[in-house]
């Protein structure tokens, strides 16, 4: 059974979110959020990229997906993001991770069905369809949304393969 790794990186905080997929079937694992509340910026980082270097040897989850860069007003505020998730990045790909990008407005068209849609309108849909008791916190929340993103978009890739075979 495949379990898929979100991951919606942030330099104060860092969402995760484990989930597997049985007969098409979503099933929560854990999510949960990386507080790197270090004043120092290389301390943040050491902090993101041993805290999932720990939920990836917990889990060992098959797959990776996380969120792309998007640019922000603040080139500073876009620089630290870059740096959280290259942080992010390197504790999955040291672990062999296959560690797949989807931006933000992909991610929301596949778990809401609008590409701009908000975070409480996400929080639900994550909430129904992994079943679970409450609303998640927004950034775990957000990486559950981009697991369920990458779990639908094989899916799809693999329908469309499918197609063409027969075609």
């Amino acid at each position: 059974m495949a379990i898929i790794l979100g991951v919606d990186p942030g330099s104060l905080v860092t969402g995760y979110g484990l989930i597997t997929v049985d007969a098409n079937k979503l099933h929560y694992v854990d999510s949960g959020c990386i507080r790197a509340q270090a004043k120092d910026m290389m301390e943040r980082l050491k902090i993101i990229h041993q805290c999932l270097q720990e939920i990836v040897q917990q889990y060992l989850p098959t797959e990776a997906a996380i969120e792309q860069v998007f640019m922000h007003t603040n080139a500073g505020s876009a620089l630290k993001l870059g740096q959280a998730r290259g942080a992010a990045i390197v504790a999955l790909v040291e672990n062999s991770l296959p560690v797949f990008e989807y931006a933000a407005r992909q991610i929301k068209q596949a778990v809401v069905g609008s590409g701009g849609a908000d975070k409480a309108q996400v929080q639900h849909m994550v909430k129904t369809l992994l079943n679970l008791p409450k609303v998640p916190q927004g950034d775990a929340a957000d990486a559950l949304a981009i697991a369920i993103c990458h779990i639908n978009t094989q899916k799809n890739l693999c329908l469309m393969e499918q197609h063409k075979r027969i075609i």
